[in-house]
């Protein structure tokens, strides 16, 4: 896919999830057949550039090109210092956060408590396409604040207008956060009114569902989020169904064992071994779920306080899974 001047391996994309896309996370999607990915949101407030949080959201180092950072703020000025900041440091697209539904950044009115505010997120815009002439700006929105307010389609014409080069929309409200369904019929209708490229996000979690999603919507490419938490290789799965109309196998338990491992190992180098336990613990959950003694595997997982512990742990759940529960108890 030729995407804002950058060949990609393909139309997959990976959603910007906070405490989750990380660059462990990012470089493992890549490796495994997506196209794109989108770091964290980072703060544009310039009093936290120098946090170890910060600074470990922009670490892009020796990752697949194109980086993309996702910014989010409410003053125009500081995002377009956030942008400039973050091209300086490598950045090579800069992605505004118009979606997080969150409390905590709606209630600082960043977010998707944007699309309340058309007048300021078009400053917004504004502001960070002309601090970084060279570089392409793209915007992650909803389809609007709340189910009488889909204003998707306007924000998305503002936002043409203004200089962005690519919108990605979640199916889904502000005030639905990630309840019910997400829909398409909206995602539709913004593609059918701009020229730049637009991305459908929400509830892609199967080959089919890609499928189905990219034809309905006329949309350039997808965005998985959720559906690959624990499961990596979704991309990889979708490319291939894409191509060819069949399923891959799914991956065996030791292939599932292997990736894993190599995640948790990234993940102990990027941030240390007594962080990168406790975060690990999140991925571990979610990469046995559904797995045979999967909850007690986990509950015995909690306890370990080691990288050494959390492998030992996990050649024992993947090597005989069936007495594992047996073992724990």
């Amino acid at each position: 896919m030729n995407y804002l001047g950058f060949t990609l391996r393909n139309n997959l994309f990976v959603a910007p999830m906070a405490g989750v896309t990380d660059r462990p996370f990012r470089q493992l999607c890549k490796r495994l057949g997506a196209g794109l990915a989108v770091s964290e949101m980072v703060t544009s407030n310039s009093l936290l550039y120098g946090s170890v949080k910060t600074q470990r959201r922009a670490n892009h180092e020796g990752e697949v090109e194109p980086i993309v950072v996702q910014i989010a703020g409410a003053d125009p000025r500081m995002m377009a210092e956030a942008a400039r900041y973050n091209v300086d440091r490598g950045a090579q697209i800069i992605d505004i956060n118009m979606g997080c539904p969150a409390k905590k950044v709606c209630n600082v009115f960043a977010g998707s408590a944007l699309m309340q505010d058309l007048k300021l997120a078009a400053a917004i815009l504004e502001a960070v396409v002309k601090a970084v002439p060279e570089t392409p700006v793209t915007l992650k929105m909803r389809t609007g604040w709340n189910r009488q307010n889909k204003n998707a389609p306007e924000l998305a014409r503002i936002a043409e207008d203004l200089g962005i080069r690519a919108l990605a929309i979640h199916g889904r409200t502000r005030a639905d956060q990630y309840m019910g369904e997400a829909e398409y019929d909206t995602i539709a209708r913004v593609k059918s009114l701009v020229s730049i490229p637009v991305i459908a996000n929400g509830d892609i979690d199967t080959p089919e569902k890609a499928k189905y999603v990219l034809e309905y919507t006329g949309a350039d490419a997808v965005m998985i989020g959720r559906a690959a938490q624990g499961r990596p290789w979704i991309f990889r799965e979708i490319e291939h169904y894409l191509a060819t109309g069949k399923h891959l196998p799914p991956p065996s338990r030791a292939e599932i064992r292997a990736i894993l491992l190599e995640h948790l190992e990234d993940l102990y180098a990027f941030y240390g071994e007594t962080t990168g336990v406790k975060i690990a613990r999140k991925h571990i959950g979610w990469y046995s779920k559904g797995l045979p003694g999967g909850a007690a595997f986990r509950r015995e997982m909690n306890q370990r306080e080691s990288a050494a512990a959390q492998r030992e742990l996990i050649d024992r759940f993947f090597t005989d899974p069936p007495t594992f529960e047996e073992r724990v108890a």
